[in-house]
């Protein structure tokens, strides 16, 4: 019988079999390697914050007391009310300024909803505004007799466009508003661009500077419905704070839309700078 053709046997020194493209034969390594590279930073985050933070600071003991001395839900007579914010705001070392919040029954995306103004109170707000005035040559001796720290057109609207913004409000005459409607870019964004629904666009520069620069003030509707306002100090007596607070409630409501639908007023709360909010008890 023939002897078979012996088999060729691999040399000794032959190369293995390469891997396939994924590096290692089976499932790739990569996500594994990721996740466990993925786990060792979170645990370095964590322990991170465990070394150098620590937790977050809660409400502070007078607010705690302050809270407790206010019922929540309860909708407080005006007297009542003002007699526990005086209560509630006087531990501070500074007198507190008096804030005022409504929420409204608008649609806020509805242009025609929208509630928008400004509004002079009886008593100020204890404190004065810086106004400026956008107004030609004729008007600008009025304007900073009635209290502007700047008044004129080409060269204050050069330099506000400049960069100078060290002022509260400004006012402008429908007929320099051609040239200071450039300004859009700069004083739009901080709420300052005059405009005549908010009563800073207007033929009578003296008058409107006079309120402005005594505390007239400014307001509009935010996203969810709410018209902010301040209406005083702590410091104010109670007859004062209420005379500020009735008026612009009044106010706003003069100013429910046609299109506004149900209950107008739903809740009113005026609160310090660093005191809970009080729930006024208000007819709608």
């Amino acid at each position: 019988m023939a002897d078979e053709p012996p088999t060729s046997a691999a040399p000794a020194d032959a190369p293995e079999s390469s891997p396939p493209p994924g590096g290692h034969e089976g499932k790739p390594r990569g996500k594994a390697k990721k996740k466990k590279f993925d786990d060792a930073d979170a645990q370095a985050r964590s322990a991170g914050r465990r070394e150098r933070g620590r937790p977050m600071r809660g409400l502070g003991r007078r607010h705690k007391a302050n809270l407790d001395r206010i019922e929540r839900r309860k909708r407080y007579p005006m007297s009542e009310a003002l007699k526990l914010l005086k209560q509630v705001a006087r531990d501070t070392k500074f007198d507190q300024t008096v804030n005022i919040v409504m929420n409204l029954g608008i649609d806020p995306k509805n242009a025609d909803q929208m509630v928008r103004g400004s509004v002079s109170l009886p008593k100020g707000i204890g404190k004065t505004k810086r106004v400026i005035a956008f107004c030609e040559d004729n008007d600008v001796d009025k304007a900073k007799a009635a209290g502007a720290i700047e008044a004129g057109l080409d060269d204050l609207v050069k330099k506000v466009s400049d960069g100078w913004q060290d002022f509260d409000v400004a006012i402008a005459h429908p007929r320099s508003m051609g040239k200071v409607g450039r300004l859009g870019r700069v004083l739009g964004p901080q709420g300052k661009m005059p405009s005549p629904k908010s009563g800073t666009v207007t033929p009578d520069i003296e008058t409107a500077v006079r309120e402005f620069a005594a505390g007239k003030i400014e307001f509009r509707n935010d996203a969810g419905a709410n018209i902010h306002g301040i209406v005083g100090k702590v410091s104010f007596s109670e007859s004062d704070l209420e005379a500020n607070i009735s008026a612009f409630v009044d106010h706003i409501r003069r100013l429910k839309p046609s299109s506004s639908k149900g209950t107008y007023l739903r809740k009113v709360c005026i609160s310090g700078s660093m005191s809970p909010a009080i729930e006024l008890e208000m007819s709608a």
